[in-house]
Parts: C-alpha cells; sequence; structure tokens
C-alpha cells in the first residue's frame, strides 16, 4: 500500500447547511456529502488491516463540529462501568475511536481529545504542558453497532464555543484521527497520520494533518 496516497495530509469538513436532526445530529444524508478520509495502518504506517479500518467524516457549522467514525472491527471490548453522564476515565484502555483537535497552532501542547467507545461512553480532555484537564466540553455522542457486519459507529458533536472563542472557515485547524481495538497487549493502535514512535503513543501534534473547512 502507498503510504503517501492512503493517507493524505488533509481533512476536510464540509458545512452543514440544512441543520441537525431532532436529537442534534446531522442527517445519513447530510454525512454524504462530506469527504472521508479512511485509515486502516497502524501508528506507524504499517500493518494494514482491512477488517479494522476506520472511515471519518466531518461536518461543521457555526454552533457545532460534528464526527462520525465508521469502525470496522473483529472483536469488541469495553468497560462495563461509567460515570453516569456516560464519561469514563481511561476510556483509551478498551476499545475506542479518538479525535485530536488543535484549534491554535501557535500552541503546539495544547489541544483537544475526544473518545467515544463502542457501547457509547466518552471522555472530553484537554490536553497542555500543565497535563491533562476535564474540559466539561458539552460535547454529545451516539453510537450504533451493526453485528452482522462488524461494524460499529458514532457520530460526536463538540461546540465550538468551547473549541475556539472566534471561530471562522478560513481557519485551518490541526487533526488527527485514531482507534485502538484489542483485549490484551499486542493491541490494534492505529491512526489516520502516523506517529512513527517506537511504542504506541498518539500524543504527538507534529505529526498532526490538517482539518480545512469548506463552505457548500
Amino acid at each position: 500500500m502507498n503510504r503517501t496516497s492512503y493517507i493524505p495530509a488533509t481533512a476536510v469538513a464540509m458545512e452543514l447547511t440544512g441543520g441537525p436532526d431532532p436529537v442534534g445530529f446531522p442527517s445519513a444524508h447530510a454525512w454524504i456529502l462530506a469527504p472521508p478520509v479512511r485509515f486502516a495502518c497502524d501508528w506507524q504506517g504499517e500493518n494494514a488491516d482491512l477488517t479494522r479500518e476506520t472511515e471519518v467524516r466531518v461536518l461543521w457549522n457555526n454552533d457545532f463540529l460534528y464526527l462520525r467514525f465508521l469502525c470496522r472491527y473483529r472483536t469488541l471490548m469495553v468497560f462495563a462501568d461509567s460515570d453516569a453522564n456516560g464519561r469514563r476515565d481511561q476510556l483509551w484502555d478498551r476499545d475506542v475511536a479518538e479525535v485530536f483537535l488543535q484549534t491554535d497552532a501557535s500552541q503546539l501542547r495544547r489541544y483537544w481529545e475526544f473518545e467515544v467507545s463502542p457501547n457509547g461512553m466518552w471522555i472530553d480532555l484537554e490536553i497542555s504542558m500543565d497535563g491533562k484537564r476535564d474540559p466539561e466540553s458539552g460535547m454529545k455522542s451516539q453510537v450504533t453497532v451493526n453485528e452482522g457486519g462488524k461494524i460499529w459507529t458514532a457520530e460526536l458533536a463538540l461546540p465550538m464555543g468551547v473549541l475556539t472563542a472566534d471561530f471562522h472557515p478560513s481557519q485551518e485547524w490541526r487533526v488527527n484521527f485514531f482507534r485502538v481495538e484489542g483485549a490484551t497487549e499486542p493491541r490494534f493502535y492505529s491512526s489516520w497520520r502516523p506517529t512513527y514512535t517506537p511504542q504506541p503513543n498518539f500524543h504527538v501534534p507534529e505529526a498532526f494533518g490538517i482539518l480545512r473547512f469548506q463552505n457548500t
């Protein structure tokens, strides 16, 4: 597989013009308009496994950034417990889909981390030189599992007002997408933009790709 052509440097977020559905997420038709990003290699850009391929689509409006993860899987391993609202610390110790977002490239070590699991648990974190903190972002998520097709799908709605104080679609953000799957090591740590670290490590903002906002 040609690494350069398979893992592009830019992801495109398409403007959502029709508004969300009654529960606050884009319609199925709206997602089709967003160009997909797909990855199936590990964090070093190797060991492609199409049975664990991930597809990500991104939409935006002035209120929310929306993401949809379509995750092919072999097996599912999830936590059985969480906070009452579904938030779960250390969620990455089980199967998850993740997005890391950096809205201000001048602060290389400050970015956001959002994760969701196949059973709907989630975590939001703000990462900085001071460590990790709970940003109380107000993120929303919904998850479905197609056991017959071995695909789980997660949609996230991230409030723009939390991500940035002054959003404009002419801006470019930095982004990376990840998956973790497996009950025991070696687990499958897959990445859109490889981090190339000796051991699995997603916290490499230098490796983030570009998120570009496009009007319809």
